[in-house]
């Protein structure tokens, strides 16, 4: 049965239609491997890499770098170089981070929910084929 289309669902369906392109590149930003792992794990706290890197196992250096890299261009992390011996490098969400902080523990608990029952429905789906 159709559901009945609500001023709000055609507001949505408007801006999803008007910022397409924009739309796809953000949700392929926080939509990768990594990155709602580490908005996660940033939380509303300042981390250093190697921190975030142990919280955020098994993720490489690397992957942690370029993750880090990519929500920093985005404007959700902001990286802060302290000049201590040795030199320290912290890690926090910005105001924009912040307010995708929810949405992304949100999505990570929605994941770990329903974790057990998409393995099932892969295992089945992957046995009739």
């Amino acid at each position: 049965m159709a559901h009945p289309i609500t001023s709000a669902d055609d507001t949505a369906l408007a801006l999803c239609g008007q910022g397409r392109e924009l739309v796809r590149d953000v949700l392929e930003r926080i939509g990768d491997k990594w990155s709602v792992v580490v908005i996660c794990q940033l939380g509303d706290t300042t981390k250093r890499f190697n921190e975030l890197r142990r919280l955020s196992e098994p993720i490489t250096q690397r992957m942690l770098s370029a993750t880090l890299r990519g929500l920093e261009r985005d404007g959700l992390v902001t990286r802060t170089l302290r000049d201590t011996k040795p030199l320290r490098v912290d890690y926090a969400l910005t105001s924009r981070g912040l307010s995708l902080l929810a949405v992304a523990r949100n999505l990570a608990g929605w994941a770990v929910e329903n974790a057990a029952g998409i393995q099932e429905s892969r295992t089945t789906f992957d046995a009739s084929q």
